[in-house]
């Protein structure tokens, strides 16, 4: 069976090209994934949004009625970074039940991968930092209630530390939260994560490599994980805009192969998201998200 992707239309809400969050990603990466044969029929799921009930599992129930009813108050709007219009609300509620989603095909196939998700800024009472509803954490949540796994781990290798995922689930012991990021960079207000490690910057593929590998083995001693959530945000790129530890495209694609090599060589199932990146040269932001799926799809 083919690496199963999680993809709908709507995760590009139309922002213009010159926007600061590069909305075009979306459809450029399924463009991507077409061109190296891994969007083919089989391949390709498409979500429903998430009900209002599974993201108030992780959001207060009135930011999540904000943003259903489009109505999130200018405050947050400026936090999140962008005007929740309906399309920005319809992106938000499709992002998260592909992840959900992407969630169950890898329970029952060992991996999947959804081409949106990582919204990790988003914080239990609100949006911020591009992020409107935290898709790994309402996902967490929704496994966890339906009974559908009992201990969950989250690897976060975005460039950015996973405060608001840290936030929300704090209190849940059945969900562990590891993020390692840039240490001179957003949020400048951090939420610890239950393992956090920050790197200076222009780190580079040797030395990142060399501490992923080392704190592998760690994660996978604390708990029998019943599934990985991986965020891949390709920001730690040295030529993605806000991002500083300087590694290449083989960079992460031997990131991506240690992670997915490591859980999968253990029989735990893992969930693939693509996190952050930021680049006015889109389409080279495309093909590095785009390596994620080719990796993954080794191991399908």
């Amino acid at each position: 069976m083919p690496l199963q992707i999680v993809h709908h239309p709507d995760y590009d809400a139309g922002f213009a090209v010159n926007d600061r969050f590069p909305m075009s990603k979306y459809k450029l990466l399924m463009e991507a994934l077409g061109t190296r044969g891994l969007a083919g029929h089989a391949a390709l799921n498409m979500p429903e949004p998430a009900p209002a009930s599974w993201l108030k599992l992780a959001h207060a129930a009135g930011y999540v009625d904000q943003v259903l009813a489009c109505g999130v108050p200018e405050k947050i709007e400026r936090e999140i970074g962008f005007p929740v219009s309906p399309r920005v609300s319809l992106r938000a509620q499709l992002a998260t039940g592909g992840t959900v989603l992407a969630a169950r095909l890898a329970l029952l196939n060992g991996i999947a991968c959804n081409t949106a998700g990582g919204s990790h800024h988003a914080r239990r009472a609100q949006g911020a930092g591009f992020c409107t509803f935290n898709d790994v954490a309402v996902a967490s949540l929704v496994l966890l209630a339906e009974a559908a796994a009992g201990n969950i781990l989250i690897v976060d290798l975005d460039v950015h530390q996973g405060d608001g995922t840290a936030d929300i689930l704090g209190d849940e012991r059945r969900v562990f939260t590891f993020s390692m990021h840039g240490d001179r960079n957003y949020p400048t207000r951090k939420i610890a994560s239950d393992l956090d490690i920050a790197l200076p910057d222009g780190t580079g593929d040797a030395a990142y490599l060399e501490r992923l590998g080392g704190i592998l083995p760690e994660l996978t001693a604390r708990a029998r994980w019943d599934i990985v959530f991986y965020n891949a945000g390709v920001d730690v790129h040295a030529e993605d805009r806000l991002g500083r530890l300087s590694l290449s495209n083989d960079g992460l694609r031997a990131r991506d192969d240690m992670m997915i090599r490591h859980f999968r060589a253990l029989g735990i199932p893992v969930c693939g998201v693509i996190g952050g990146g930021y680049s006015t040269d889109v389409a080279a932001l495309a093909a590095r998200h785009a390596i994620l799926f080719e990796t993954a799809s080794g191991f399908a």
